[in-house]
């Protein structure tokens, strides 16, 4: 089973959104000039990520900024396997995809799903 591990926020100015998560009282690292993504891990484990919109469209080109909410969610799974089973299941079960199980860049099998609201849900595990 998948298991709930990270929520990413799409951002159109890293520095800006990080100022505001640490003014909530987030303790989040000064990234490197130019960096497109930042990560922390909370307390529990649960991970949250910032990434700019140049770093969402070099892999969905297709990708527009959404009106309203900018908050998406992953599950990570036990393996590539896994990734490409839950996303298969979620499809026979009428639901659908957004992106098919590709290898991502940054050693990820990787998937997206639409939930019924159309929010892309993440489903990805660790390569080897």
């Amino acid at each position: 089973m998948a298991t709930p591990s990270a929520i990413g926020i799409v951002v159109s100015d890293m520095k800006k959104a990080l100022a505001f998560y640490r003014l909530l009282g987030l303790e989040i690292p000064e990234p490197a000039e130019g960096e497109d993504h930042v990560g922390i891990t909370l307390p529990g484990g649960m991970q949250l990520m910032w990434d700019t919109e140049e770093l969402i469209k070099s892999f969905d080109p297709d990708w527009t900024r959404p009106i309203g909410t900018r908050v998406g969610l992953g599950f990570e799974c036990t393996s590539p396997a896994e990734v490409n089973a839950l996303h298969a299941q979620a499809i026979a079960a009428g639901y659908e995809s957004h992106k098919d199980p590709w290898d991502a860049f940054w050693d990820q099998r990787y998937a997206q799903l639409r939930d019924p609201d159309g929010t892309v849900v993440d489903l990805f595990a660790a390569t080897p």
